[in-house]
């Protein structure tokens, strides 16, 4: 009776988010690049059952925080056996001690939190270590502290363009895909667009006019489940959804730590 409770309101919550992102996805302005908004389903805390339940209403792209809890669902049978075709994004902070770990994660298809040019150095040599000289390149974002808070992880905004400029000229293994933010919570749009939103886009533009890079190819990762729509509207092409699919998030201690 669980399970197919579960299934059914995990069903309805992904269409109802992937019908937002559509329709905000209609409201973008025609100056911005036409490119489809990604949706990560964020599952985070949340047990295997429910990742193959998304992934079986057509969901690929999902994302976690934490190295260790990754490392486990990603490797877990159930998801291994029903989910072939799952792309795992990782979107926390990144202690160099899991590289390593990280790495070595089944299906692992873009790390969206590189915040520093010593960790994209290591990202890049144990890439190319783990996985040899002929595989494909990582995918990689820059995640930038658009807001300030010493809270957040990422890179001051002002150090964007020459570690954009690092990785495309000193880290061969792996594709520079775009910036990551994930901005001050609770911002009221009553007061105009999200400034932290704001600020990545200027920064992209300035990315792309100082290394010559098409916009369209750099993408922009930002906007969560109280913001996507408004984020999408601005510009993102990849936004992190994960409570409003998977229900408020429960977090044992086991977590704490990874």
């Amino acid at each position: 009776m669980w399970k197919a409770a579960m299934s059914e309101e995990v069903r309805k919550a992904l269409q109802s988010v992937i019908e937002r992102v559509n329709q905000a996805a209609a409201r973008r302005p025609k100056t911005l690049p036409a490119v489809p908004p990604r949706l990560v389903a964020v599952s985070k805390t949340k047990p295997p059952e429910m990742v193959v339940e998304a992934y079986r209403q057509g969901q690929r792209n999902f994302g976690e925080n934490y190295v260790n809890e990754l490392v486990d669902k990603a490797s877990d049978p159930l998801i291994l056996e029903s989910c072939p075709e799952i792309k795992w994004h990782f979107i926390g902070h990144l202690q160099k001690k899991n590289v390593n770990k990280l790495l070595a994660v089944p299906n692992l298809f873009l790390m969206e939190t590189i915040d520093s040019v010593n960790l994209a150095d290591k990202v890049n040599s144990s890439w190319q270590r783990l996985r040899g000289a002929g595989t494909q390149r990582l995918k990689v974002m820059v995640q930038i502290n658009t807001s300030g808070e010493q809270s957040k992880h990422g890179l001051p905004p002002e150090e964007t363009v020459n570690t954009v400029k690092h990785i495309l000229s000193h880290c061969s293994a792996l594709h520079f895909s775009g910036l990551m933010t994930i901005g001050r919570y609770g911002y009221d749009l009553t007061l105009g667009p999200n400034p932290d939103f704001q600020m990545l886009l200027s920064r992209r533009q300035e990315v792309c006019e100082s290394l010559k890079l098409p916009l369209e190819d750099v993408e922009l990762s930002m906007g969560m489940s109280t913001d996507f729509e408004h984020a999408i509207e601005v510009g993102s092409t990849n936004v992190r959804v994960g409570s409003i699919i998977f229900g408020n998030r429960e977090y044992p201690n086991m977590l704490k730590c990874a």
